[in-house]
């Protein structure tokens, strides 16, 4: 679910801190992958006549399809994606799961209504409302790659400068602190959506919020941990958390008969989890790259699940030539990041010629997306690394 209404919040009170990219910028970059959102992508849009794609022997492999087909585009593109799947969630979340266990029920009953009455464009709604990532659907993708953390394991990474973004749908990357945080990266080519690019150190400067406190402004809106308060609606949470600080002013300062917070919040469990997520230190992962397993993915794809043979050759073929056509590092990646993002810049032209050339032949010149402190600083600063690797994707086939 993520948080409520927080993208169009950020792009009312913080447009400056969104960016739209092509993919195409994003050659020689690292990027922490939800997994479980791009799995749930594709059992909705990789299907065939509104069904999802099975095998001859019934196994669904839309996932398995929309996985191989979306890695090779990225690697084409010379990014290079670390898949982070979701681990046990946490207790404070069964409320959530709870919820979606009736909702679910309910889209059970309308498809079957739908059935009897034939209303074809229902019976596509509901069956699409009921689409579940399951363990087998995480445990074959795993197959094709083997980075096993949660969500708030994508902004781990990020914050300890092992990868340049988190992509995913969910909004809640920002809330675990991830620096930068790319939408659309792993939408279907057929929709042409641009890549958004949502700063977190930008977010919180133009909403003059702190990082606990954008935390709270998140807790108001709704997420997957715990209830809201009953009639506060995004703007009114952004302005009691300028006005007030923090939740416990807030409840101290509302109408608590018009403005009700539910029985036995959690909210400072929820905050818990955001502040302190229980994941591995970033720091302490080693990404490797290494060369794609072939045979291995010849003997799942084709031998297991049936895919065709040439399709999935083909398909290895162009993972080699990408690899081979990404060697060259990005210009960033020979500098250091300082500086800030404003959003009244000013462009001067170019001065090529004496201490200005110099400058620029040294990378004197300051850059333009965040101070030293900024976790977006970090992640740009990535690159430097040398002795860094990144492991393919599809290399170690269980």
């Amino acid at each position: 679910m993520g948080i409520h209404g927080l993208a169009k919040l950020i792009a009312d009170q913080a447009p400056g801190a969104i960016k739209e990219q092509d993919i195409k910028n994003y050659f020689g970059r690292k990027i922490a992958i939800d997994a479980s959102m791009c799995i749930y992508q594709f059992l909705i849009a990789v299907r065939q006549d509104g069904n999802v794609l099975q095998n001859e022997d019934g196994e669904t492999t839309s996932h398995l399809m929309g996985m191989f087909y979306r890695t090779i585009r990225m690697l084409e593109h010379g990014i290079k994606p670390v898949y982070v799947f979701d681990g046990k969630p946490p207790q404070l979340k069964s409320a959530e799961l709870e919820k979606r266990g009736e909702r679910r029920a309910e889209a059970e009953k309308l498809l079957a209504q739908a059935q009897e009455l034939g209303e074809q464009e229902n019976i596509d709604k509901f069956t699409k409302r009921l689409v579940k990532v399951t363990k087998q659907h995480n445990d074959e993708c795993k197959k094709l790659d083997h980075f096993e953390k949660r969500t708030s394991g994508c902004a781990a990474l990020v914050k300890a400068g092992k990868v340049f973004a988190t992509a995913t749908e969910d909004m809640d990357g920002l809330t675990f602190g991830t620096g930068v945080l790319l939408r659309h990266l792993t939408a279907s080519e057929a929709k042409k959506l641009p890549i958004q690019e949502f700063y977190f150190s930008r977010i919180l400067q133009d909403m003059n919020l702190t990082h606990e406190q954008f935390v709270d402004l998140c807790i108001l809106l709704g997420c997957d941990y715990c209830g809201t308060i009953k009639g506060i609606g995004p703007k009114r949470a952004i302005d009691l958390i300028r006005q007030h600080g923090c939740i416990e002013e807030i409840l101290e300062n509302i109408d608590s008969s018009k403005h009700p917070a539910p029985e036995d919040w959690l909210y400072k469990e929820a905050r818990g989890l955001f502040v302190n997520p229980e994941v591995v230190d970033g720091s302490s992962v080693e990404l490797k790259w290494g060369e794609p397993d072939e045979e291995g993915l010849i003997q799942f794809m084709c031998n297991e699940k049936q895919f065709s043979e040439d399709r999935i050759r083909n398909g290895c073929k162009k993972i080699v030539k990408s690899r081979q056509g990404s060697t060259q590092g990005r210009l960033d990646s020979f500098f250091t990041v300082t500086g800030s993002l404003s959003s009244k810049r000013k462009v001067d032209k170019p001065d090529v010629k004496g201490s200005a050339m110099k400058k620029k032949k040294t990378g004197g010149t300051p850059g333009r997306f965040g101070k030293e402190t900024g976790e977006e600083n970090r992640s740009f600063c990535v690159m430097n690394r040398s002795a860094e690797h990144v492991h393919c994707t599809f290399s170690n086939m269980m």
